[in-house]
């Protein structure tokens, strides 16, 4: 893997640089942009925002309130206890095993999202430079196809621009 990359000391300049790899044809999803805290005034903050945590995490919920009406309903007509005059089926105890269960299902629908998606149990990122966790943001292209022109677009004032190779 070959990649050339760029620490920049401001959003703004980060930003220019982003700008100006777009403008030499590079799509947003081959450019990366490591930064050590959110910046969010700037617009490669908003790229690749979107994500499926929420239906996921409520599809899970769902799941859980499933499984737990089916869960305590079928417990309690396997195990009838005759109460004098009382439904077998008792709603209102199973609403607590059923709200439990239901938040269960969906925070660990979420959490796995979470893993999935940030790829935890995975590798280190592609590319990564110690001083970005010193307030420096990276912004650089893995694998350029010319990278002589993502080095003349990454240029900018107070960037310090890097080649990697492993």
């Amino acid at each position: 893997m070959s990649a050339v990359y760029a620490l920049y000391p401001d959003g703004d300049s980060a930003q220019r640089a982003v700008n100006a790899l777009r403008a030499t044809g590079l799509s947003g999803d081959a450019i990366t942009i490591l930064s050590g805290e959110p910046i969010e005034d700037q617009e490669f903050f908003e790229a690749g925002k979107a994500t499926w945590m929420w239906y996921i995490a409520s599809a899970g919920g769902v799941v859980g309130l499933v499984f737990a009406t089916w869960l305590t309903t079928m417990t309690e007509r396997a195990w009838p206890l005759n109460t004098g005059n009382m439904p077998i089926v008792s709603w209102w105890p199973n609403l607590i095993i059923m709200f439990e269960l239901t938040m269960l299902f969906g925070i660990l629908a979420a959490v796995l999202t979470l893993l999935v998606t940030a790829r935890i149990p995975g590798r280190m990122p592609a590319l990564y430079d110690p001083a970005i966790m010193d307030g420096k943001i990276l912004v650089g292209v893995v694998n350029p196809r010319d990278p002589m022109t993502i080095e003349r677009a990454l240029a900018a004032p107070g960037a310090e621009i890097k080649r990697s190779s492993n």
